[in-house]
């Protein structure tokens, strides 16, 4: 039994990663177009149409912007919480095979038992993900302004983690392009996670189980791959992380697919 991993794609434009067990193959989010996602998909020679189901995390574009063309002309079921659907039925007015989930619970697709809870973004009701398997843990905690304890000990269970590490915090305060507002709402409690903080919260929950760290939803305007690297990188080394691998996420492309 194998559970493979493949970030299809991760940052401020869009994001959907695909989780394939021996029962089940999913996508947790889908903020990509249509075309953009079954070609992703290709590349690792799958299709949508054999997809069992979608887990939505939140409302926001960069997260729902496809579909429309895989939850409602293929009919796969969208697993997200009553506020999420709702504002996905305002935006994108399409009809869907919704599966509701309550915040904080969990439920079963396959062989995958999905943990959710509640992270502090600026969206209706926003959650991450703890995908548990019988062979491995994937942990998703991306789009939040700050890592609570709640979310800490959900996913310390991760033997895979993707965590956000959208900013530097300095790049974004020089950004021209960035009005003072953006600049206050990305930095704020329900925005989005520096380079900074992602180390303080790998540093935090560090395992001997964690094995691989994702590093996803980085900004094109206000990072540098390399420095988000470099920083967390850092961390790992001065607490003896040794066993742990850290890898980037892009934007334009799919990372290697992993296989735990």
């Amino acid at each position: 039994m194998a559970i493979k991993l493949t970030i299809l794609g991760s940052g401020s434009s869009g994001n959907c990663t695909y989780v394939e067990t021996d029962e089940a193959r999913v996508l947790v989010d889908a903020g990509f177009s249509g075309r953009q996602i079954r070609q992703r998909l290709a590349g690792i020679g799958r299709a949508p149409e054999n997809l069992t189901a979608i887990f939505i995390t939140h409302e926001h574009s960069d997260h729902i912007t496809g579909l429309g063309a895989l939850a409602g002309k293929l009919r796969i079921p969208v697993y997200c919480n009553r506020a999420t659907k709702e504002e996905i039925e305002r935006i994108l007015g399409v009809p869907a095979e919704f599966r509701l989930f309550t915040t904080g619970g969990s439920f079963e697709v396959g062989d995958i038992t999905v943990e959710t809870f509640t992270i502090p973004h600026d969206a209706q009701d926003p959650v991450g993900f703890l995908l548990r398997t019988p062979t491995a843990n994937v942990g998703f905690a991306t789009d939040l302004g700050h890592v609570t304890r709640l979310v800490a000990e959900r996913i310390r269970a991760a033997h895979a983690l993707v965590l956000e590490a959208n900013h530097d915090i300095k790049m974004l305060q020089d950004c021209p392009r960035r009005p003072w507002s953006l600049k206050q709402r990305i930095l704020g409690r329900h925005g989005h996670l520096s380079n900074e903080a992602a180390a303080d919260c790998t540093a935090d929950i560090m395992t001997a189980d964690l094995r691989h760290l994702y590093l996803g939803h980085l900004s094109s305007e206000c990072n540098k791959p390399e420095l988000a690297r470099r920083v967390v990188q850092k961390r790992l080394d001065s607490i003896g992380a040794t066993h742990v691998r850290l890898e980037l996420t892009a934007q334009h492309e799919p990372c290697p697919t992993l296989t735990l």
